[in-house]
């Protein structure tokens, strides 16, 4: 039987898995090319993905509160515009930075696949 990714004594997930996962099946062709690139050309790629989410994000949230009128924090004053712009770019940074909606995982592996098929 092959290693499961999870703590038999603890039920927990390992601090480094075993093998990453792509649509939740082992992915042995990124395991591979995250060998054959950089720590820092890893880190700049999951940075640049994540602020791709963000941007995806921000789009989503700017969309959803467009229409929004009345009292409280999504009035109609002539600040709120402003005001409503930069809670939407906090929440979609935030939400980027706490996992996201899974857009930053598939472009962070495409980003990693395309240097290594750059190099080969």
């Amino acid at each position: 039987m092959g290693t499961s990714l999870i703590n038999s004594t603890t039920g927990s997930m390992p601090t480094k898995a075993v093998m990453p996962l792509f649509k939740g099946r082992p992915d042995p062709a990124f395991a591979d090319a995250l060998a054959k690139v950089s720590p820092q050309a890893q880190a700049k790629a999951k940075a640049t993905a994540t602020d791709f989410e963000a941007m995806f994000l921000n789009s989503m949230f700017s969309q959803m509160t467009t229409g929004v009128k009345g009292d409280g924090p999504y009035g109609d004053t002539p600040g709120t515009g402003v005001w409503r712009s930069m809670l939407t770019d906090q929440y979609s940074k935030s939400f980027a930075k706490a996992g996201g909606v899974g857009v930053s995982d598939q472009v962070y592996r495409t980003l990693i696949m395309q240097q290594v098929n750059r190099t080969a």
